[in-house]
């Protein structure tokens, strides 16, 4: 009785299984750190550029370049140096990359700013090196006085001075009575018609190529 006792203990044992999970190799798979219902002020070189509101808030240090995620949305203040408010910014999905002080905004991406224009698009990217903002997808700005769309969209980061590519849009009765070049222009904005070359920046092209995919 006792020597079946033991061939079955022995038994028992070799048919152990041990059960473990798989080795993580990617180390840029997780955050350094993740914050949930965030409202803070963000700061650029001692000065406060940006209040952020987001459900959200994932911070990779390690993927290259590193950069902040807000994949539940995100909706921000941008300050003046006055601490003024100058515009409202909102997306469904945002990335930051901070080395390079790059956003990239992505799904009903929306801004107003305080002269009441308003800017609509699905993908914008916001270049804090150079400062200025540019799109490569369908946009649409509004304002007071007309309303412009197109396929390729650039302004300084005030939203001062901007240009509509591959563009229609409507105009005031006097656009209309002056000449070519003012029908297609206006204080603060450049637009382009459509049967004309699109004339890019020549910042354009380095853009494209220096945008990184999230």
């Amino acid at each position: 009785m006792g020597v079946v006792l033991a061939q079955l203990f022995l038994l028992s044992c070799e048919q152990a299984t041990e059960h473990t999970a798989a080795a993580i190799h990617e180390r840029d798979s997780a955050s350094m750190m993740v914050s949930y219902g965030v409202n803070t002020l963000i700061s650029d070189s001692g000065v406060i550029k940006y209040k952020i509101v987001t459900e959200r808030w994932d911070v990779n240090t390690i993927k290259n370049p590193s950069r902040w995620t807000f994949e539940k949305g995100v909706f921000f203040e941008q300050f003046d140096q006055q601490f003024h408010v100058e515009a409202y910014v909102q997306a469904d999905t945002a990335w930051y990359f901070d080395q390079i002080k790059l956003w990239k905004l992505r799904g009903r991406v929306r801004i107003r700013n305080t002269n009441g224009l308003i800017y609509e698009s699905e993908e914008l990217y916001w270049d804090g090196l150079k400062h200025e903002l540019y799109s490569y997808v369908f946009s649409k700005v509004t304002t007071p006085e007309r309303t412009l769309q197109g396929t390729y969209f650039r302004s300084d980061e005030h939203m001062r001075h901007y240009t509509v590519s591959n563009s229609k849009g409507s105009f005031t009765t006097e656009d209309m009575e002056n000449d070519n070049q003012q029908q297609n222009s206006a204080p603060g904005d450049t637009t382009q018609r459509q049967s004309e070359p699109i004339l890019r920046p020549q910042t354009t092209k380095h853009a494209r190529t220096t945008t990184p995919n999230p």
